[in-house]
């Protein structure tokens, strides 16, 4: 019996977590192989450390921290001695299926602004609006304090906001990702 409640918790896990997890991989790898690899790689070590999760503890941001770990390791050891991104891997590929159409025309232009960020940096915002941590969970998640976070998330926002490819002409007369799609 213990064992199909295991197999029910852990499909409870995967569930729940996996394909955040795998789109939130992928936006701090740049890969979607890397990605799935590392979620796989992270379910794996949550699974056998599970009984380090404290009962007053949130799932949520712990196995982000697992994630997010994995991920680290990955850009230090294993993607640095190969090409870490691919043009034809695109973040649509990796979108919900409930992304409004918005979300996904833009993706090339975030995707272009979002790799160019330092790593602690993108790993907030992908933690923040991607993964819908809050401050508080994205602190769990990687291991810093809350003011950290706030520091990083406006950091990161003040980038992102001045980077060219999300600049857009408000003037009306020409609007720069149009002419770079075109």
């Amino acid at each position: 019996m213990s064992d199909l409640v295991d197999v029910a918790e852990l499909r409870a896990w995967l569930e729940e977590g996996y394909a955040s997890s795998v789109r939130t991989a992928y936006l701090i790898l740049g890969n979607r192989l890397d990605a799935e690899d590392a979620v796989q790689e992270s379910f794996l070590r949550a699974w056998k450390f599970r009984d380090s999760l404290s009962s007053d503890s949130s799932f949520k941001p712990w196995l982000y921290r697992v994630v997010v770990n994995t991920c680290n390791s990955k850009l230090r050891k294993e993607i640095p001695h190969r090409v870490r991104r691919s043009h034809e891997d695109e973040l649509t590929s990796v979108a919900a299926i409930d992304d409004p159409m918005g979300r996904v025309a833009l993706s090339n232009d975030v995707m272009t602004a979002l790799k160019d960020l330092p790593t602690h940096l993108r790993i907030v915002i992908v933690l923040r609006y991607y993964a819908d941590l809050s401050e508080r969970d994205i602190a769990t998640a990687i291991g810093r304090q809350p003011g950290t976070v706030k520091s990083r998330l406006s950091d990161a926002r003040a980038r992102l906001a001045a980077h060219p490819a999300l600049q857009y002409d408000t003037t009306g007369e020409t609007d720069a990702r149009q002419e770079r799609h075109s």
